[in-house]
């Protein structure tokens, strides 16, 4: 070989050595950018939603918008952490549902019994099983029934009428919430819905419990209307809920709980749930 074509060589190489060094340095300087950028909107919402837990931040998925999750909810916001987003995203181009497609990427159970209609919420929607609460404890799927009795009525919306009677934990910027809420008036069942707030929804919860008709405030709350509120009223049977829910790990919305402390989570389909509420069914 000859020299300058050896020296040629060696100048080639100590090149792209410099690139590739320059290359790994602005991949650096890209994920620290993008870590300072997870780290601004962990922080704002930290501060905005107190009683969110987030478990992961992702601003570089979807242009534009920053994808959170919450545990097994998912929802958006903007860079600046001030809008928050709930609802589904659309590649036109692709024509693909990129918040079902990562939705049942998270939760392969979500959509069983044909959960996934497009009136769903996807923001809360798919709060189905998750893996368990904030302390590392299990998803209970049977409780003490005298534990259930024994939370406030306050907290509380009866509606319905039937022999049998199921409680379900619920939040009302929920889809498949709202879905079962339709489902079972159609049942001859009385149901106890206890509201819980998982992305910021208090003051709804709030707002049904202190309303004079709660039964009218419960489908204006899930029709995402103005709702007919009278003056405040004592709400800590909101906060018995709440921590009822955790204490048995219930990450998620719906929880439908039998009289006997059967407990399923999710969204079911009217057949299963008509043979479940019987006691037939598991």
């Amino acid at each position: 070989m000859h020299d300058d074509h050896k020296a040629g060589l060696v100048r080639t190489v100590q090149a792209v050595g410099i690139l590739g060094a320059g290359g790994v340095l602005a991949l650096g300087a890209q994920a620290l950018a993008q870590s300072s950028s997870d780290a601004a909107v962990q922080q704002a919402l930290a501060e905005r939603l107190p009683k969110t837990e987030i478990t992961a931040i992702d601003c570089e998925k979807i242009e534009g918008v920053c994808e959170v999750q919450a545990r097994q909810n998912l929802f958006y916001i903007d860079h600046g952490a001030r809008y928050l987003i709930i609802g589904r995203v659309y590649d036109m181009e692709t024509k693909q549902d990129l918040t079902a497609a990562r939705l049942l990427e998270m939760n392969p159970d979500m959509l069983i019994g044909g959960g996934g209609g497009e009136s769903a919420s996807p923001g809360v929607d798919m709060q189905a099983p998750a893996a368990g609460d904030a302390t590392g404890g299990s998803i209970d799927d049977q409780i003490d029934p005298r534990a259930l009795a024994a939370l406030p009525q306050n907290g509380a919306v009866v509606m319905g009428r039937g022999t049998k009677t199921v409680t379900v934990f619920s939040d009302f910027r929920c889809g498949y919430c709202k879905r079962l809420h339709e489902t079972l008036e159609t049942l001859n069942v009385k149901v106890v819905e206890r509201p819980i707030s998982v992305l910021g929804t208090r003051p709804i919860s709030e707002a049904v419990i202190c309303s004079p008709d709660k039964r009218r405030a419960v489908n204006q709350a899930y029709d995402g209307g103005s709702i007919t509120t009278g003056s405040e009223c004592d709400t800590s049977g909101l906060d018995a809920n709440e921590a009822f829910a955790r204490r048995h790990g219930f990450n998620g919305t719906p929880v439908i709980v039998r009289e006997d402390g059967a407990v399923v989570h999710g969204y079911r389909p009217r057949e299963f749930l008509e043979s479940w509420i019987q006691g037939s069914a598991s």
